[in-house]
């Protein structure tokens, strides 16, 4: 994983929530790079107005969370993106932490799952995808 991002590849992290969670990532993720600090990636980095400009304040929700009526799981209220930068400044980590694109992909054609959440978490996916193949 190491040599493949720091050849240009890109990795999105996706679905987990809370400090429990947070903390086994970070255990994981300090094995692959122990040298390089995961920083907050804001609306003024590359990736997060690629194509579209996203806003990052909103939630999104997985499944078991929303069946719940609410839009967070475990301690994870925030939604927060994070990322991890090679040398030249180039995003080569994307983390969507107490967010769940995948949910909101893969929940876009049921009627029951707000269309919000699917439109937002699309614009997020293109971006990346923009970002991975221009950077």
């Amino acid at each position: 994983l190491h040599e493949y991002l720091l050849r240009g590849g890109f990795l999105v992290v996706d679905d987990f929530h809370g400090s429990v969670q947070w903390a086994g990532f970070m255990r994981s993720m300090q094995r692959v790079f122990p040298d390089r600090p995961i920083v907050d990636v804001d609306g003024q980095s590359g990736v997060m107005n690629m194509h579209f400009d996203v806003d990052q304040s909103k939630p999104i929700p997985g499944i078991m969370a929303l069946r719940y009526g609410v839009t967070w799981e475990h301690d994870g209220y925030k939604p927060t993106w994070r990322g991890i930068y090679d040398d030249e400044g180039r995003l080569m980590v994307i983390i969507n932490f107490n967010v769940d694109l995948g949910d909101a992909w893969e929940l876009a054609d049921e009627a029951w799952y707000p269309e919000e959440y699917t439109a937002l978490a699309y614009r997020y996916g293109i971006n990346y995808v923009l970002y991975s193949m221009t950077h």
